[in-house]
């Protein structure tokens, strides 16, 4: 009776391992936009960060810029969730001063310039829950054309006066978002 109960259980085990280890292996596919950060300073040897921004990164794929970003319309800065910023401190944006913490950043993109939003809500999908009372600040930053096109929606931080500066980039779009300390 022990040795059938032993091999019952034998048997049974292996049933589990081969089953679990078959499902773990199914992974998703590819996003089509996938996920990227930015960070600040950007030297991986400075362990200290003053800003992280997490996003993803639509791309163009044949599609004027405009059908995705539609001007005078609130837009995640990104695809899927929300773009998300992170300060590690306060920082100053415009006039406002932001405290540390994690923030959705929101923009309306226009031809000559974007207002930029900072939100306290966050985990949030796309802009279609947006709520403009819980907006912290907002800043109207210029928006510039390069010669060059991106199709990828990309986000990189540079250093600026006193500050750093968000730069967003996508077809020739520029715009360049300043947070001073």
């Amino acid at each position: 009776m022990k040795k059938s109960n032993f091999i019952t259980a034998v048997t049974l085990g292996l049933f589990l391992f081969l089953t679990t280890t078959t499902q773990a292996q199914k992974f998703p596919g590819l996003d089509k936009s996938p996920m990227d950060e930015a960070l600040f300073p950007t030297d991986s040897k400075i362990p200290t960060k003053t800003a992280k921004v997490i996003y993803s990164r639509p791309q163009l794929k044949g599609r004027a810029l405009s059908e995705l970003t539609p001007a005078g319309k609130v837009w995640r800065t990104g695809a899927n969730e929300a773009t998300e910023i992170t300060f590690y401190k306060d920082v100053n944006f415009g006039k406002t001063k932001i405290k540390a913490g994690t923030y959705s950043l929101y923009t309306i993109p226009n031809k000559k310039e974007w207002t930029i939003i900072l939100n306290k809500d966050v985990n949030i999908w796309g802009a279609y829950s947006y709520k403009e009372a819980n907006d912290v600040a907002r800043l109207n930053v210029p928006a510039t054309q390069a010669e060059d096109a991106l199709e990828a929606f990309s986000m990189v931080f540079t250093k600026g006066d006193n500050g750093m500066i968000l730069n967003l980039g996508w077809d020739k779009t520029r715009v360049a978002i300043p947070f001073t300390e």
